[in-house]
């Protein structure tokens, strides 16, 4: 009987101690409530595209002459840096060559290296801007990435949006590229502003006109306004000047023989 209630008692000791042990290593409702759910992550995003603005420039257009300037000057590389670096983005105005030329040689030739830097640099916001953008910032002076001195104005009529410098106002003729951090945009014009030109730029003169050579048939009309002589009237006044010429010259030998005889 001992034996009995000695093995009870065991049996009850580690029924408690196994309900112990389970009782301080499980966790309770409220261990499960705080505890933080597991979720699949979140893919980052993607990164935006690296555009390279020297090759851009080089095949979208006729621009060498802008993509000359700014890579001697090494401005590319403020735009490039601020293209690709930064989240804010880069808008680029970018005039054509026949642009270039049509400005007089000493425009730019005689502007320091600081004035065509900021001349460069005038052509860009340090933001991108697309198209449907600049139809909401119209008529708001806008900075450009020469600074606070030199603003451009955007006007938008009937969808030709029109960037005014001081002393130009050409049209964005087309995108070249807008995809974000980079929009490029193609003008007509050079952007000119006041704070480098104190007057309106010399304009290059244009090739004087090929003078008109008309054809060795066709005869100038007379000062009387009669109509123009044929070349077969021309051809028989020659020929009878000629025989009076020929009259002349025998009369004047005729006499000149007599004249002989009688001396």
């Amino acid at each position: 009987m001992k034996m009995e209630t000695m093995s009870l008692k065991m049996m009850i000791f580690a029924a408690t101690i196994t309900i112990l042990i389970l009782a301080t290593t499980s966790p309770t409702n409220a261990q499960i409530a705080a505890a933080p759910s597991l979720s699949p992550s979140l893919a980052p995003a993607p990164a935006p595209p690296f555009v390279n603005l020297a090759n851009l420039l080089s095949v979208a257009g006729p621009f060498q002459t802008f993509l000359n300037y700014i890579t001697q000057t090494k401005v590319i590389q403020s735009f490039q840096n601020q293209a690709n670096d930064t989240k804010q983005g880069l808008t680029l105005f970018v005039p054509k060559d026949s642009a270039f030329s049509s400005l007089n040689q000493s425009t730019l030739s005689n502007l320091t290296s600081d004035q065509l830097k900021s001349l460069l640099l005038f052509h860009a916001f340090p933001k991108y801007y697309s198209l449907s953008d600049f139809k909401s910032l119209t008529d708001t002076p806008l900075n450009t990435f020469a600074g606070g001195l030199y603003t451009l104005n955007l006007t938008d009529a009937t969808g030709l949006i029109r960037v005014h410098s001081d002393w130009s106002s050409p049209k964005i003729s087309s995108s070249v590229y807008s995809t974000y951090p980079v929009a490029v945009y193609e003008l007509d014009q050079v952007l000119l502003p006041q704070s480098i030109f104190s007057t309106t730029p010399l304009v290059a003169l244009a090739p004087a006109p090929a003078p008109d050579i008309s054809p060795a048939s066709d005869l100038a009309p007379s000062l009387s306004g009669s109509s123009p002589k044929s070349a077969e009237s021309v051809n028989n006044e020659s020929s009878a000047y000629a025989v009076c010429i020929g009259v002349l010259n025998y009369l004047v030998l005729a006499v000149s023989g007599g004249f002989m005889l009688m001396l």
